[in-house]
């Protein structure tokens, strides 16, 4: 069982969904992603979503393509992202998942990456870009012969052919986008996101973790009712922004990730 499958299995065991944070790598500089990623785990994070800054993030919101535009500016690349963890793992007991777009990887090389990232201790890569069928051969050979999770995309006009490529390319969980577009906040959930998670999940064999759009504690815990996961990725990104240059930057993270899951001061496992 890899750490995020035991990630999983713990939350069903205290019937709950798993929380994971997404913050940008680099943001507001690559010495500071450390202490951030501290502030998630102590605010109850149960896995890490980490990006990886890149000139033309697709997938990404104003919000976050400003991070990643700053974190470039900062002089981040993934090969300084995978050392830092590296250096840094052993402090963190939670998974880390690297979010990133293909062409980091393409420039360090696939094998080259797969062995950098495994050395570093990240558990699994979430490739925004890639479709599973072009992962099929090298790209998944290359992950998962090193023991790191691949996992892929869902949205809601996924067919059913696509739900079973998928599912079947997945390992550690299935990502799926709670709305056509890009990741930002929302003031309000859409209105079938339920329904469409709870039939979803039933035709998965992997759990099922929902992002973008997620920004409340009140949104938090309605997908969490239906959903293996949560993610949450631009409240955090805008309060790094906003505060960036703060020395209680980290405890404010920290702060708002208790507030998003509920959970008080020295009790991580409660949801």
């Amino acid at each position: 069982m890899t750490a995020i499958e035991e990630v999983f299995a713990r939350c069903r065991a205290e019937k709950r969904a798993a929380f994971i944070p997404f913050i940008m790598a680099g943001d507001p500089g690559l010495e500071a992603t450390p202490r951030l990623m501290e502030a998630l785990v102590a605010g109850g994070a149960d896995i890490i979503e980490l990006g990886v800054p890149f000139s033309d993030p697709m997938a990404d919101g104003p919000v976050n393509q400003a991070a990643a535009n700053r974190a470039l500016a900062a002089g981040t690349h993934l090969g300084d992202i995978l050392r830092m963890v590296a250096r840094h793992r052993d402090r963190l007991d939670v998974p880390i998942v690297l979010f990133t777009y293909y062409n980091p990887i393409h420039a360090i090389g696939l094998d080259r990456f797969a062995e950098q990232a495994a050395a570093s201790g990240l558990d699994g890569v979430l490739c925004v870009d890639l479709p599973p069928e072009e992962a099929e051969g090298e790209y998944l050979g290359a992950l998962r012969e090193r023991g790191l999770d691949t996992i892929f995309l869902l949205a809601p006009t996924s067919t059913k052919d696509r739900v079973r490529i998928v599912d079947g390319a997945s390992t550690g969980f299935v990502y799926y986008v709670s709305r056509t577009g890009v990741t930002g906040e929302q003031a309000k959930l859409p209105s079938a996101l339920k329904k469409a998670v709870k039939r979803l999940r039933k035709k998965l064999s992997q759990p099922l973790v929902v992002g973008f759009g997620v920004s409340t504690r009140t949104q938090v815990r309605e997908i969490g009712k239906v959903a293996d996961g949560v993610v949450v990725g631009s409240a955090l990104v805008r309060l790094i922004e906003e505060y960036g240059g703060a020395d209680d930057l980290p405890q404010r993270l920290e702060a708002l990730v208790r507030e998003l899951t509920g959970r008080p001061a020295g009790a991580r496992a409660e949801g």
